[in-house]
């Protein structure tokens, strides 16, 4: 049976290596393209359904996407002009249920994706070996966290809720 909370599995930090952070770069930039092509031919009824029992609709999961990985580019560029910076954390559950998250079309979320997965993506491919090593704080967690570290986190998020998508078509057969 399908985890249907980690579809892809559980998160798992990887060490920093060139192959790896082309491949993972690649995947980045490719993510609304990706997302854009599982959702393109969902009705509103489909999108109102959630991915699993007590989770987000697949609308909610598109918004949040963009959402989230707003924050995170942000994150990425105050620790990039300051040292150390502690990051402004917010609740996603809240946030996913926000009339603009209920209410509007998934498109200006994908196309944010796009706009936001290019420039984060050139920013990204700039880096040196010391930016990917910057670190920021995180205030709820705790815990200072390099920008490679969070580079991981975030590939793995958009691949993570594009499996929840896909599990829900091919479970419901659309």
């Amino acid at each position: 049976m399908k985890d249907l909370h980690y579809p892809i599995g559980n998160f798992e930090l990887r060490p920093f290596d060139e192959a790896t952070k082309n491949e993972w770069l690649n995947d980045f930039r490719n993510l609304p393209t990706d997302l854009e092509n599982v959702v393109k031919n969902l009705n509103q009824s489909q999108l109102d359904t959630p991915y699993r029992e007590g989770g987000w609709t697949i609308q909610q999961v598109v918004h949040h996407l963009a959402d989230s990985h707003m924050n995170c580019y942000i994150y990425f560029k105050l620790t990039l002009t300051e040292e150390l910076p502690i990051i402004k954390d917010y609740n996603q559950n809240d946030w996913s249920n926000t009339t603009d998250v209920l209410h509007t079309p998934i498109t200006f979320s994908i196309n944010l994706l796009y706009a936001l997965h290019q420039r984060w993506a050139d920013l990204l491919s700039s880096f040196t070996t010391f930016e990917w090593q910057k670190k920021f704080f995180h205030p709820t967690h705790k815990v200072e966290i390099s920008l490679w570290d969070m580079f991981t986190v975030y590939v793995w998020h958009g691949k993570h809720h594009i499996a929840h998508i896909k599990n829900l078509i091919e479970t419901k057969g659309w």
